[in-house]
């Protein structure tokens, strides 16, 4: 089993399946999962006491990954971002990775992956 603590994993993705996928997975090895459909409403509850990482989607309607990167940098969040996308390419790559994303994971992620991504950005043990 996991060792959490009061750690949360944001998820933030407008397709409610990968949400849904996502947030079954983590709470499968005992994370604490917060899914958040917009970008807006993660930016509008999440703030810089927040503990965990963001599994962030690049392409949403409204305002995009790597804006999010950018308004989280503004307020001085310090959460771990690993970004997730259908779109692979160098561009989005350097993009992302300017703006301080930790991890870039394609999809569809493999489950194994995501939580080693995890663990790797937060230190916490996600055993599965």
């Amino acid at each position: 089993m996991g060792a959490s603590g009061g750690m949360i994993v944001h998820v933030v993705d407008d397709d409610e399946d990968v949400r849904d996928g996502f947030a079954r997975l983590l709470r499968s090895v005992d994370l604490q999962v917060r899914a958040f459909a917009s970008a807006q409403q993660f930016l509008d509850e999440v703030d810089n006491s927040a503990s965990g990482c963001v599994l962030l989607d690049v392409t949403m309607p409204g305002i995009t990954g790597p804006e999010v990167l950018v308004r989280l940098k503004e307020k001085c969040n310090t959460l771990p971002v690993i970004i997730v996308s259908a779109r692979d390419n160098e561009s989005v790559h350097k993009v992302v990775y300017a703006l301080g994303a930790r991890m870039f994971l394609r999809k569809p992620v493999d489950d194994q992956a995501l939580l080693d991504a995890i663990h790797w950005v937060t230190n916490v043990r996600t055993d599965h």
